[in-house]
């Protein structure tokens, strides 16, 4: 341990630290401008300059690079550092006069105005160098530079053009600490509505905010680490050691008595109905993209906007999008209507937005429903009975201008209307998830008409399947809200509990078996069997049945050509024999 004394006071720290770092474990301001801690230090602002003693010698040194030694003595506010700093800011200010940090360490100092010539007053750049270290250091790119010498020096691209190299990582922005550098969308676009998802958006993420367990995952195509080699901030700062980019992706088995699917849902794509313009009208928004862009913890904060940043004045809301309709999905998908009344509420109490609700049948179905659908007709909400045709940016009037128009039948006044509004919500539906069909085949769990997992009875077992020990829950049985989800996975687990606090179960007294000296080993019955219940003993060149997975359905009876599969109380003998008996006075 290294002793110090910054500003009197007296300090232990750890061979190695600086003394910008000490003075923080101190809570000792010491003004920066070109440090990071995630950077390696560069002194190139001087703002941070103390005054050091040490052995009888006293002289100027940067804190943010200059290592602690015994015995030393720090002084961070005397006069020779007041006015060593106050000329380094006032250079720094004349050369930068519109970065908002210099002009606060300069009204800190007592600093006016400059004494020396100001070039450009909306200059930012300080020549911190910050950018281009961390594109250097971090990012590997080696995009930006430092060109010319003097007053000419500053930060730019190979030749002043864009480079190549630039992987678009944004890492310079990050890092420069005057806002010198930004970033925009190529098309002008104040919010990215396409973009906006449930999680945050960075490299390392969670799925969604509400994910179980709430474990970050690194996404490959996100990560600089994956593109350049280079980065691994994350690695640097995680306390608990627990990342690694070298993790492969592994398979593990794990002997279970009994299995829970909960594979959920997939949102229906919106762009599979191309006259609603997903896609190609920037304030036509899904339902989760909305719900991510109203979110406190959102990019615009919670601010309901458009594409170009400003409140919209009229907004629709469009229910049943991949929902009831013959040319995608048939079913309801129960939670849309819902939480588009969610939606046209929160409208209501961030905005001065006219919200037009479009509908086929409103189903408010659970407890308190009801009651909230007629709490949003007294707060105004226009709802308009009908499905939607089309959206279109075609104005045929005045005050279409600039406007979405929805092209709607009104079925309760008999006519077709166009409603102009500034953003539409497209309220789309539940479908099964993107591995539903493996996941069916894999435990093999039959689907019903609607393709999602069916289960073996709708009311007496409403979480079991046709396969003893795997129960369904969730959204991939049926769509279902939360409440009813929760009370579903409830009522799963408890079926999963029970097996496995039971030890033992009852097998099926009607089974198919396999003679072994009948069998050619054709595997017919392997092939055919619904429920995998049959295996190919390779040694013994057989089929083999497993009686804790044979329901005796009958089919590889039925299909065997050499007849070595029977059925167990059902072969042949007996069957005639039942035949015979019916002949009997």
């Amino acid at each position: 341990m290294i002793h110090l004394t910054i500003d009197g006071k007296k300090l232990e720290v750890e061979e190695g630290t600086t003394i910008l770092q000490a003075a923080e474990k101190a809570d000792i301001h010491i003004p920066t401008l070109c440090y990071h801690p995630l950077l390696e230090p560069y002194a190139s602002c001087r703002v941070c300059i103390v005054e050091v003693e040490h052995q009888g010698k006293k002289e100027l040194l940067t804190s943010c690079n200059t290592l602690v030694r015994e015995g030393m003595v720090v002084e961070t506010a005397s006069e020779r550092v007041l006015r060593a700093r106050k000329l380094n800011v006032e250079m720094l200010l004349a050369r930068a006069p519109a970065a908002e940090p210099v002009k606060k360490i300069a009204q800190e100092l007592g600093i006016e105005k400059p004494r020396f010539e100001i070039k450009d007053p909306q200059e930012k750049c300080i020549l911190c160098g910050l950018c281009v270290r961390a594109c250097e250091e971090v990012v590997g790119a080696n995009a930006i530079s430092f060109i010319n010498r003097g007053q000419e020096r500053e930060v730019a691209p190979p030749f002043g053009e864009p480079s190549e190299a630039c992987i678009g990582c944004t890492a310079c922005a990050f890092f420069c600490p005057t806002g010198a550098i930004t970033y925009e969308d190529l098309y002008g676009r104040q919010v990215i509505h396409e973009e906006l998802n449930l999680g945050p958006a960075t490299a390392i993420r969670v799925p969604i905010r509400q994910a179980v367990p709430m474990v970050p995952f690194i996404d490959e195509d996100a990560c600089i680490h994956f593109k350049t080699g280079n980065c691994q901030l994350c690695v640097k700062v995680c306390e608990k050691e627990a990342i690694n980019h070298d993790m492969k992706e592994e398979e593990i088995e794990i002997e279970v008595g009994s299995i829970i699917l909960a594979s959920g849902f997939k949102p229906f794509d919106a762009r599979r109905i191309p006259a609603y313009g997903y896609g190609r009208f920037p304030n036509v928004i899904t339902a989760l993209e909305f719900e991510r862009l109203v979110n406190a913890s959102g990019p615009t904060g919670g601010k309901i906007l458009l594409a170009n940043g400003q409140e919209p004045k009229a907004v629709g809301i469009i229910h049943c999008v991949g929902s009831r309709d013959e040319n995608y999905n048939e079913y309801c998908s129960r939670v849309c209507c819902m939480y588009s009344l969610k939606f046209a509420h929160l409208i209501r109490e961030k905005t001065e937005a006219d919200i037009y609700d479009f509908y086929i049948d409103m189903r408010c179905f659970g407890k308190g429903y009801e009651e909230f659908y007629h709490r949003l007709l007294h707060e105004g909400t226009k709802f308009i009975r009908g499905r939607v045709s089309e959206i279109t940016d075609i104005p045929l009037t005045p005050e279409e201008e600039g406007k979405l128009i929805i092209r709607v039948e009104d079925t309760l006044v008999g006519t077709v209307r166009r409603i102009p509004v500034d953003m539409v919500i497209l309220a789309t539906g539940l479908e099964p998830s993107l591995d539903h069909n493996e996941i069916a085949h894999i435990f093999n769990i039959s689907c019903s008409q609607d393709t999602f997992f069916l289960e073996r009875h709708p009311k007496l077992a409403p979480v079991s399947t046709f396969s003893d020990g795997i129960f369904l829950a969730g959204t991939c049985q049926s769509p279902k809200d939360i409440p009813d989800t929760v009370a579903q996975a409830g009522a799963a687990a408890s079926e999963a509990l029970a097996l496995a606090d039971k030890g033992t179960f009852e097998l099926e007294p009607i089974t198919a078996e396999i003679d072994e000296k009948l069998c050619a080993g054709c595997q017919i019955c392997v092939s055919l069997c619904p429920f995998n219940a049959i295996t190919y003993n390779k040694e013994k060149h057989i089929s083999e049945v497993n009686d804790a997975l044979c329901k005796g359905c009958g089919t590889c009876v039925s299909a065997c050509p050499s007849g070595a599969a029977q059925q167990k109380h059902f072969r042949d003998l007996q069957i005639m024999a039942e035949i015979e008996g019916l002949f009997i006075d």
